[in-house]
């Protein structure tokens, strides 16, 4: 929050040309993606076991739980029809709409995969209380934010699809209790995370005017970055070294019916 507030620093100063203000959005990502979390290369390296990994899809629940309820919350905030319209398919994309069961529904067919039942999973009790704070903050943010900072902090999904890729790759790899089916939340998300990012990028260029409200913008990248970050953290702290599972969160080999 602190960086966001310190763009008032930048009253004043030149903008950054849309080049060069688009580079710096990409340069948090080559920065400060999860993707060099060591959490994250034990996961797709296949380093972790299957109690490790179940920890992770339970937890990371709670992120994907969280995305369609910050976007209901930035849509509230928008009289702007047609950004309204364009925004909404991103609550479809997890949601889901009629048939269609969207990203939470197939998170939950990894969650099922790995033995949790599901009233176990979308309770979010066995979560870490460092998930649930981060995730939280990340909806909290996108409520307080003025609206272009707001769309901005979702360009982590500029990052996405080569993480994507990389998951897919190494636990279908790495895990036997892995297959196709259960990945099918990341293969659709190939396609829609550049699909959003575009949108995204195109309407901070258009409506960040000035080097504050650009700065604004970098820094909600790096809270976002953070807000990823954070998770893989506190999973490391718990789940792989030195192994401290909080009061109240999944412990391996639980049973959780």
């Amino acid at each position: 929050m602190n960086e966001i507030v310190k763009t008032s620093a930048f009253i004043g100063a030149q903008p950054y040309s849309p080049d060069e203000f688009e580079a710096a959005i990409r340069a948090v990502g080559a920065e400060r993606y999860h993707d060099k979390h060591p959490f994250h290369k034990m996961l797709h390296g296949g380093q972790l076991n299957k109690e490790q990994v179940r920890a992770w899809a339970l937890n990371r629940y709670c992120y994907q739980e969280a995305v369609p309820r910050k976007d209901a919350a930035f849509m509230s905030r928008v009289h702007d029809r047609e950004l309204r319209r364009e925004w909404i398919h991103r609550i479809h994309d997890h949601d889901g709409l009629g048939e269609e069961g969207g990203g939470i529904e197939r998170w939950l067919v990894l969650t099922d995969a790995l033995g949790f039942s599901r009233e176990y999973v979308t309770s979010r009790r066995g979560a870490l209380p460092a998930t649930k704070f981060a995730v939280e903050a990340y909806v909290r943010f996108v409520v307080e934010q003025p609206l272009v900072i707001a769309v901005a902090s979702s360009l982590t999904e500029l990052f996405a699809p080569a993480i994507h890729r990389e998951r897919i790759a190494g636990m279908l790899a790495n895990y036997d209790f892995v297959d196709d089916r259960v990945m099918a939340y990341f293969k659709r998300r190939l396609a829609q995370a550049p699909r959003d990012s575009e949108f995204a990028l195109n309407y901070i260029k258009t409506n960040a005017l000035t080097r504050a409200e650009q700065e604004g913008c970098i820094a909600a990248v790096r809270f976002k970055c953070d807000v990823l970050w954070a998770q893989l953290d506190a999973l490391h702290y718990a789940y792989v070294t030195p192994g401290l599972v909080p009061p109240g969160a999944y412990r391996p080999g639980q049973a959780t019916e």
